[in-house]
């Protein structure tokens, strides 16, 4: 089964992870079937970058989302865009309505220490 999950990169006591598309049994940080986001939560707000087209056609093809990787779907608006795609409305717009929410959430950030 594939699962959405987080994979940690950055040094000691600085992460930022990475939303992979990787087996359930592979390692957190092992191997990955494909990199779909990015996710910084030391900044103000946290960065969320997402390829709204390869997660949609990884969960329409049956991968789960991890908890973690919900939550950050549901601040995005994901997964309100996943239903309204399940439900016939096409991709492109879709996509276009994520680039422009995740304009608007780009506020200047800045670094937590």
């Amino acid at each position: 089964m594939v699962r959405l999950r987080l994979r940690r990169i950055g040094l000691r006591g600085q992460p930022t992870y990475r939303i992979v598309a990787a087996d359930k049994e592979a390692p957190r940080d092992g191997r990955f079937l494909e990199i779909v986001g990015v996710y910084n939560p030391r900044t103000e707000p946290a960065t969320i970058k997402l390829d709204e087209k390869r997660i949609y056609s990884w969960m329409k093809h049956g991968a789960q989302p991890t908890e973690s990787v919900e939550k950050i779907f549901k601040t995005a608006g994901t997964l309100e865009r996943f239903e309204r795609y399940k439900n016939g409305e096409s991709v492109d717009v879709l996509v276009e309505e994520a680039a422009a929410a995740e304009a608007k959430r780009a506020a200047p950030a800045k670094t937590r220490k």
